[in-house]
């Protein structure tokens, strides 16, 4: 299945799945036959109802209720002998679309797939009931992944069903864009937008992805700026366009959208708070003047920790104590990593705290902590290890050194570095 980029997206579509028609008996006048066609142009012949039984009109009438409330067994109880021993076609076909419907509302998309199928090739349905059973189709393609299946089926349905719907092209752009078709995806979305004045929001979000995707950040941010401008007070089209200009490297862009609603009093949540601050670390970083935007840094975490917004979570300490690093403010890094150390899962806020003891000469507090981040789990052994052996060092303790570059060496991020110490110190195996 396609992941979806940077923007969060429904995996599959909302399904409209009550039934769609009630049995008529062959013959009948009755008003809901001169309802006004759902399908006036469509190509397909309007066959004959074959429906005599009242008895199987009622039993149909029931079971299409009781799948409504999603009484699975008295409707399995109801439709299946129908399906298995009705003469009339029609009734059948009515049956096996609300067992469909029974299937899907258990999960097994695949085998209402089937049975929704089946209904449609026996065939005998008004062109209303067939042509709304057949887009159903394409919706249940597109829940079971089947994208190319639900493409051909809607195009059917609109050819031969003479209709064409904004959610139509909307299904079909997001079966396009699954299939990594991102003119083909782009091109539906728009027609979509167009048919309609009040477009889904979940559909610019395909669209901003599918631009994004096939290299057009420039528009996708266009899209993005469009729809929070005209929502401006919706937090998912902030975090839309916060998230594509991120995408297309437009960071001062994002930062400015971010800044301006944290002064409107529009960020509220812990990721907001978060993810501004990564984004002036990100542009520091870019830009090779860290210090100033991780001071801005520094102060968005600090404001969120104040007011509560940001947890006190090891993750955030973290990023606290990076921020604090990259602005020159050592002693409050060192506060921040200690900090997160009781709150961490493994040694790594030990080895950044201790790595700053070490370049303030606090040898032994640094070697205490960074073997204490080393009995407790590291990414990268080897660097702490030198670390480690950096301490020793500096605490005039040889055999403690070259035992740390010992085990350094053992690392293959550190072997080359490890070893050469090592034969130099005429210590090396």
């Amino acid at each position: 299945m396609k992941r979806v980029p940077l923007i969060k997206m429904l995996a599959g579509t909302a399904l409209a799945l009550a039934v769609v028609s009630t049995p008529v008996i062959a013959g009948s006048s009755s008003s809901k036959d001169k309802k006004e066609a759902l399908y006036p142009n469509a190509t397909r012949t309007e066959p004959k109802l074959d429906l005599t039984s009242e008895k199987d009109q009622k039993a149909i009438n029931e079971g299409l209720d009781a799948v409504n409330n999603q009484d699975k067994d008295k409707a399995t109880q109801l439709l299946q002998p129908i399906v298995d021993n009705s003469k009339s076609k029609y009734a059948q076909a009515l049956a096996l679309q609300g067992l469909a419907n029974v299937h899907y509302n258990d999960g097994d998309v695949k085998g209402a797939i089937d049975l929704l199928k089946r209904s449609l090739d026996i065939g005998v349905m008004p062109n209303d009931t067939y042509f709304q059973l057949e887009y159903m189709l394409a919706q249940f393609y597109l829940a079971d992944e089947q994208y190319q299946a639900s493409i051909d089926t809607v195009e059917k349905w609109r050819t031969e069903g003479r209709k064409e719907t904004a959610e139509s092209y909307a299904l079909e752009g997001n079966a396009y864009y699954r299939l990594e078709k991102y003119p083909e995806a782009i091109a539906a979305i728009k027609k979509a937008q167009s048919l309609t004045d009040k477009p889904n929001d979940s559909w610019n979000q395909i669209l901003m992805a599918s631009y994004s995707e096939s290299g057009q950040g420039d528009q996708a941010a266009q899209v993005a700026q469009q729809q929070l401008a005209a929502n401006p007070n919706d937090p998912n089209a902030l975090n839309n366009a916060v998230a594509v200009l991120m995408q297309a490297q437009k960071y001062p862009e994002a930062i400015a959208l971010m800044e301006k609603a944290k002064a409107n009093g529009q960020l509220k949540t812990e990721k907001d708070y978060v993810n501004l601050a990564k984004l002036y670390l990100v542009t520091g970083q870019n830009s090779g003047d860290e210090k100033g935007p991780a001071t801005k840094a520094v102060a968005t975490l600090d404001d969120g920790l104040g007011k509560g917004v940001i947890q006190p979570t090891a993750e955030n300490y973290m990023l606290l104590g990076a921020a604090s690093f990259m602005s020159d403010n050592n002693a409050k890094a060192l506060e921040a990593y200690r900090k997160a150390i009781p709150l961490a899962k493994d040694g790594e806020p030990s080895i950044r705290a201790g790595q700053l003891l070490i370049a303030d000469n606090k040898y032994s507090e640094a070697k205490g902590l960074i073997q204490q981040g080393i009995d407790k789990g590291v990414q990268h052994k080897g660097t702490a290890y030198m670390l480690l052996a950096e301490a020793c060092r500096g605490l005039k303790d040889k055999a403690g050194t070259i035992s740390a570059m010992e085990k350094a060496a053992q690392d293959p991020e550190t072997s080359d570095k490890a070893k050469a110490w090592l034969k130099a110190q005429g210590a090396g195996k």
